[in-house]
């Protein structure tokens, strides 16, 4: 029996070879593309409609309380520098009452504040004008405006604890019914998917609404503190303002010759 070339075999080897390399990138291809899907199917559709529902209300309720947040909390509602100059002008004359009329006309938190606080003023104490009255009334003023405007801050708040716990809600929900289905359908993976993605997706996206509620969160916290900051440092320049009109010579007679002021 004679023994078979080996240049053919090796050219029928090599000729098998490239085939194969040419052919596997198109099967590949093809798997993948029954196999892709999008991120929109991968990270939300696949979630289910509880996925859906915690997504829709989290997100809604996130973006509508930082838009009326974002409007809300503005320097224009809170201390505009023109009310700014205008009650610095009537302190600085001791206008006193036409600040007040001022303040009682405009309805930011620095006009009802003064229009509050500034009728605590007592010209029968020239040298602090009753001070410490009107500062108990500033006080006063911001620990109720406080309850109010913090309503809108907290409920940021609200969103981002409620988030994980509706996250978490799905997980226990996708768990169950993967148990239901691995009782039914014994231990085929395939069959499990669907119950695994809502478990995870809802918990995924429950966390994703819960850090941004956070960051928006103390985002508002800090921008109103801010502002209620900048208003009491405009009510105390402004009662300086008076006092050191009424008190301006008394306060230079102290002041010995030839001390630079």
């Amino acid at each position: 029996m004679k023994h078979l070339s080996p240049r053919p075999l090796r050219t029928a080897g090599i000729t098998l070879f490239t085939t194969l390399l040419a052919t596997a990138p198109l099967f590949a291809q093809d798997t993948a593309a029954k196999n892709e899907k999008s991120a929109l199917d991968s990270y939300f559709l696949d979630g289910g409609p509880l996925t859906w529902f915690i997504v829709a209300v989290g997100i809604l309720s996130l973006m509508g309380l930082s838009v009326y947040n974002f409007i809300n909390l503005g320097k224009a509602k809170f201390a505009p520098d023109d009310l700014k100059e205008a009650l610095l002008d009537h302190m600085l004359n001791c206008r006193v009452r036409s600040a007040i009329e001022l303040g009682a006309s405009h309805p930011s938190y620095l006009g009802r504040m003064l229009a509050y606080s500034l009728p605590n003023i007592d010209a029968t104490q020239p040298e602090t004008l009753g001070r410490d009255a009107v500062e108990d009334a500033i006080a006063d003023f911001s620990i109720n405006e406080n309850r109010k405007q913090m309503i809108w801050i907290n409920l940021i708040s609200l969103v981002a604890q409620s988030a994980p716990m509706m996250g978490l809600f799905g997980t226990v929900f996708g768990m169950i019914a993967a148990f239901a289905t691995l009782e039914q359908a014994g231990a085929d993976p395939s069959q499990l998917a669907g119950d695994i993605s809502i478990a995870l997706l809802t918990t995924m996206w429950g966390l994703v609404i819960a850090i941004a509620s956070v960051i928006a969160y103390f985002f508002f916290k800090s921008r109103y503190n801010n502002l209620v900051a900048d208003c009491h440092q405009t009510a105390e320049e402004l009662i300086n303002a008076s006092v050191q009109t009424v008190n301006g010579e008394a306060h230079l007679a102290k002041i010995p010759e030839g001390l630079a002021v």
